[in-house]
């Protein structure tokens, strides 16, 4: 299959380009915060504990939340996937070079680095408001299957982080007159490749949703403190862990040992630290309101 003519850019307002990826982070963020919100307000979910924030207290954390995204996901890009940015702020050739690390726009962000810097916001924001953690990050991720699947979404748009060379069917051929003009040629070839973005799309995003909705709405596991945030992990850790089998790795990173990716690298302790989490969670008795 050909890949469509997507255009990345949706409108121009002016000088000012509006990308789908920027608008994908957007509609996660807000859409996550509508959920999040309505998680929070539904006090039977929670029973025979309580929400661990108020309204206006989540809409603090949003901020904190979106600043670790944005932070987090960049710098772990960097860090993980192309640290030379580091150097280049030191010994670029020009100033594009030297300021590659703060170009948000033209893509690279690690959901990794986003999720450590979600986690060190969600934990300075608790300590500030002696607030459950835990509880705080089983709200959040609960909705962060949303932003997971439009960023997956984004990717497929941008014909970028594509699939291993295949023969199925529905394989798609990441190169067309738009990534041609702006590249000069296409980084994926002309060979058939998986759509692992949108595989990545529907397993993150809406089977991770599915799972963590029926957590908490049908099983009410927002009573113990962890456990969702340890199904997260896992789930996220897992479905990442066997794409990467489809997913065709970064540039200068295709010959790690036993055939581990840097996505799977990455992905082995979120499983294990939401293993130890559920596992925590699963003994202890449901917290109870103060």
């Amino acid at each position: 299959m050909p890949f469509p003519e997507f255009d990345p850019v949706l409108i121009h307002l002016g000088p000012l380009p509006i990308r789908w990826y920027a608008l994908a982070y957007v509609a996660g963020i807000v859409l996550g915060w509508i959920y999040a919100a309505q998680i929070l307000k539904t006090e039977r979910v929670w029973a025979p504990g309580k929400p661990p924030l108020t309204g206006p207290q989540l809409d603090d954390l949003i901020l904190w939340i979106t600043l670790g995204i944005i932070l987090g996901g960049r710098i772990g890009y960097a860090l993980f996937y192309k640290p030379v940015m580091f150097a280049q702020l030191f010994t670029g050739a020009d100033l594009a070079e030297r300021l590659e690390l703060f170009q948000l726009w033209t893509g690279g962000m690690s959901f990794h680095g986003g999720m450590l810097g979600c986690t060190l916001a969600v934990l300075v924001y608790a300590w500030r408001t002696k607030a459950n953690a835990l509880s705080i990050g089983d709200m959040a991720l609960a909705a962060a299957p949303i932003g997971l699947f439009f960023g997956r979404l984004a990717n497929f748009v941008n014909g970028e982080l594509w699939g291993r060379t295949t023969d199925v069917p529905w394989a798609i051929r990441f190169c067309n007159a738009r990534i041609e003009q702006m590249y000069g040629f296409c980084p994926a070839g002309n060979e058939p490749r998986h759509p692992s973005q949108l595989y990545e799309a529907g397993l993150e995003g809406l089977l991770l949703f599915i799972i963590l909705g029926l957590a908490i709405w049908k099983w009410k596991l927002l009573a113990k403190p962890g456990y969702v945030t340890g199904l997260f992990l896992v789930g996220y850790g897992a479905s990442r862990a066997l794409l990467e089998n489809v997913r065709q790795p970064d540039a200068g990173m295709e010959h790690f040992p036993l055939g581990l990716t840097m996505g799977m690298m990455l992905s082995i302790p979120m499983i294990l630290v939401g293993l130890w989490l559920i596992q925590r969670a699963w003994k202890r008795p449901p917290v109870a309101a103060a």
